[in-house]
């Protein structure tokens, strides 16, 4: 079983910039796609970033295209998401999932996620 802690969230006003980090424990990250999705209030959960074990396939939503960037490094366990050019439509819960190789957009094909982490945009 995998264990997932991501940190990095907070307040940023519009245009600002966060980086979410998200540690892995318990699996072999190294052979690990991961991913991050966000979910705001009364919305469904919806894919954001992922990255593939081997970091050669890197997929984005259409709406963060260009403004965020997901990235590993396999010797910490950990996986990043910079946000740049922040929106109040970014305000959400974010969560780090994990699941075998290669990267999927629906929820349902991830097996283990983290608690999330709060972002928030203010105008």
């Amino acid at each position: 079983q995998v264990q997932l802690v991501e940190s990095g969230g907070g307040s940023v006003q519009a245009g600002g910039s966060l980086r979410l980090s998200c540690r892995a424990s318990g699996r072999t990250f190294s052979s690990s796609a991961m991913g991050w999705f966000r979910q705001a209030p009364g919305k469904e959960r919806e894919f954001v970033a992922g990255i593939s074990w081997s970091s050669a396939t890197v997929e984005y939503a259409d709406s963060v295209k260009g403004r965020f960037t997901i990235s590993r490094e396999n010797t910490e366990n950990t996986v990043y998401l910079q946000m740049r050019r922040l929106k109040p439509e970014d305000t959400a819960l974010y969560y780090c999932a994990a699941r075998e190789w290669i990267v999927a957009r629906s929820t349902d094909r991830w097996d283990a996620w983290g608690q999330g982490t709060q972002v928030t945009v203010s105008s």
